[in-house]
């Protein structure tokens, strides 16, 4: 974070010195939330959970170098006390953010978010200092806590914006105000929660809103609710996608023999070819939204195609294509799901499976349930799993109890023959079959929510069989 005084801390947050014998220290370490993160010049932000209470570390975050706490009550050691923890770190932030100056770009969207912050920063990374989450941190807490770390030599903050209600997306922009608001699509990811794309559409345009007249509003040309909230900003408008009404677009899109996209990548300032290090033809629409992004910076066309080129995933469990040194592929995708990057990873299974396949080596999908589709559950899930069976996957297991069981009746229902799935109780059960039918050649894709933890599956599957290095691609 940019050096500040706690007594300038205690100012910008409206907050109230405790046990401070020196308002003049500056906190010059990171801002933190966990009492694991602590270094030397730190402030540490308490927050009061339901299993753990932040407050309890006070004394202990100090003895490890913490300048102070942010906290909603005295603590015994030096803190600046606040009626609202959450409100004063957003306050924080925004009077950071402000003071650094640099060129912030915000996106939301309801599938591939990550995917796309983590390829937007390795873009803008290759051209000046730039700070982005790690993961997803995308939410009230997060995202302050992402925007403190940026520096005085920091010339672009790239930050992820999500949204489970109407309003959160305003809130949010509103502690960082974007100069560039990308929008990737309005997909089904929290319907139940919105209750329709609809509401979506509307909630996700609240990036676009808080645009001012001299940023840059980039929306997806393929998507028709994303390209119509051009309408609700005051900012220019760049389209990105395959549309040949974009302004940054991709032609010859094609996939290698690995399953990893390559296209000619066309912007107003000239064209470059691209191939990408990443797995499945979803990531096409990912990097000409970060190409677009790259554009509105001032860089060129070769710029950014190499830039794209040479990314590769930052964020844990988006597709890690890993090989065992038996030859069975896995491919942990298993951070979280929706039905958009569900349909998504299953088509970059079935193109990594060609390869395979011709050599006799099989295509798994260990899927587990989406959650958040309210009423629409019961349909998404049947149509992913019959969509793994027109995509020829050699083999749906599904994981866990009915929504699971929703995936292996749409599988069952569309094949031909009823051996094109099964449906297994729990992750270890999925394990157990896994080990005793994998062969070389195979590949395995594992995908659920986030509260199913597949990522014990793929885990496990690594650590079976491993003889020395496990060598990752």
């Amino acid at each position: 974070m940019i050096a500040l005084s706690l007594a300038e801390i205690a100012t910008v947050v409206g907050g109230q010195t405790y046990d401070i014998p020196d308002p003049s220290v500056r906190v010059t370490g990171p801002v933190v939330r966990d009492s694991r993160e602590v270094a030397p010049g730190s402030l540490f932000v308490a927050f009061a959970g339901e299993r753990v209470d932040g407050h309890d570390f006070a004394s202990a975050v100090v003895e490890a170098g913490a300048v102070a706490v942010l906290a909603s009550r005295p603590v015994g050691v030096p803190a600046i006390v606040v009626d609202d923890v959450t409100k004063a770190l957003g306050a924080l932030a925004r009077h950071v953010v402000e003071r650094a100056g640099a060129t912030l770009v915000a996106l939301t969207g309801s599938a591939g978010k990550t995917s796309t912050k983590d390829l937007i920063a390795q873009v803008l990374n290759s051209k000046a200092p730039t700070v982005w989450p790690e993961g997803n941190l995308n939410n009230e807490i997060g995202l302050p806590l992402t925007a403190l770390r940026v520096q005085e030599d920091t010339e672009f903050l790239v930050l992820e914006m999500g949204a489970r209600y109407i309003g959160d997306i305003r809130y949010l922009t509103g502690l960082t105000p974007p100069r560039i608001g990308l929008v990737l699509n309005v997909g089904t990811a929290h319907i139940g929660e919105f209750g329709g794309r609809e509401q979506i559409a509307q909630a996700k345009g609240e990036m676009v809103e808080a645009l001012p007249a001299d940023g840059a509003a980039v929306l997806n040309a393929d998507d028709p609710l994303v390209r119509a909230m051009s309408s609700r900003t005051k900012a220019k408008v760049i389209l990105f996608g395959e549309s040949g009404e974009a302004d940054v677009r991709a032609e010859n899109v094609r996939l290698t023999d690995a399953g990893q996209p390559a296209f000619r990548l066309h912007t107003p300032s000239g064209a470059s070819d691209v191939t990408m290090r990443l797995y499945g033809e979803h990531h096409v629409s990912n990097a000409l939204a970060a190409a677009a992004v790259g554009h509105e910076l001032g860089m060129s066309a070769d710029e950014i195609a190499t830039a794209l080129s040479e990314a590769g995933s930052l964020s844990r469990w988006r597709m890690e294509v890993t090989e065992r040194p038996d030859g069975v592929t896995i491919v942990n995708d298993a951070y979280n799901a929706n039905p958009e990057s569900m349909r998504a990873a299953l088509r970059a299974l079935a193109a990594m499976g060609k390869a395979s396949q011709a050599r006799g080596g099989r295509t798994w999908a260990v899927l587990g349930r989406m959650a958040e589709l309210g009423d629409e559950a019961l349909a998404e899930h049947d149509a992913v799993g019959r969509l793994a069976v027109r995509l020829n996957v050699s083999k749906l297991v599904a994981v866990g109890g009915r929504e699971a069981s929703w995936l292996q009746l749409g599988a069952y229902n569309e094949g031909s023959w009823g051996e094109e799935s099964v449906h297994v109780s729990d992750a270890q059960s999925a394990v157990d079959l896994l080990r005793s039918q994998l062969r070389p050649g195979d590949v395995v894709l594992v995908k659920a929510s986030r509260s199913v933890g597949l990522e014990s599956v793929a885990q496990a599957l690594l650590e079976t069989g491993a003889e020395g290095e496990v060598a990752a691609r």
